[in-house]
């Protein structure tokens, strides 16, 4: 019986999907088309993009800045400063080249600094977390011994501050350094 109302309401409920689209359409497809066909055509035209597929080939491309300037006719007087200009040119790429790997060198030495106070600071915690952890688990030594433990941990707390102010402070002229370093026109390479 139970088996007899299971499938009735099935059938039921399948007979009810089906007739749903058929009500749904009233509508021809062709005059939707018709309509949406209209509504695009009064939307207005897309703003072009450009993409390696549509760039134009042919034509050139305008490049942004002053156009570069030609010496046409140079004698052999203004020649002179021509060659006395490659020359500083010539010096040049080679003082920044120095230039930049002074800049290298100040923060490559900020960096070990940073990393030497970093280590120390981790192994002043660590010493202090072991002691703590032996001195926590012996109740005989903190019966015995709490005044001394006190002002042992206020000194291992005022190492570990004076320790991370230290390292902020080295991080924070590491930022400066890389600051300069980058208006100076240090290429970013060699900032980090």
């Amino acid at each position: 019986m139970k088996h007899v109302t299971h499938v009735s309401l099935a059938v039921i409920f399948l007979a009810g999907t089906l007739a749903i689209p058929a009500h749904a359409q009233d509508q021809p497809l062709g005059d939707y088309a018709r309509k949406v066909r209209k509504e695009k055509e009064k939307e207005p035209p897309a703003v072009k993009k450009f993409d390696n597929d549509n760039l134009p080939v042919d034509d050139k491309l305008s490049v942004v800045g002053p156009a570069p300037t030609t010496d046409a006719g140079a004698d052999n007087a203004g020649q002179k400063p021509a060659e006395e200009s490659k020359e500083k040119d010539a010096n040049s790429p080679q003082e920044q080249q120095k230039a930049f790997e002074q800049w290298k060198q100040k923060i490559g030495s900020q960096k070990n600094q940073i990393d030497l106070l970093s280590r120390e600071l981790d192994v002043t915690q660590r010493e202090y977390r072991l002691r703590a952890a032996a001195f926590y688990a012996d109740a005989g030594e903190r019966l015995r011994n709490s005044a001394a433990w006190d002002k042992q941990d206020a000194q291992y707390k005022q190492q570990i501050a004076d320790k991370q102010k230290a390292l902020d402070s080295a991080k924070k002229q590491l930022d400066d350094l890389q600051e300069q370093a980058r208006k100076a026109g240090v290429p970013s390479s060699m900032r980090e």
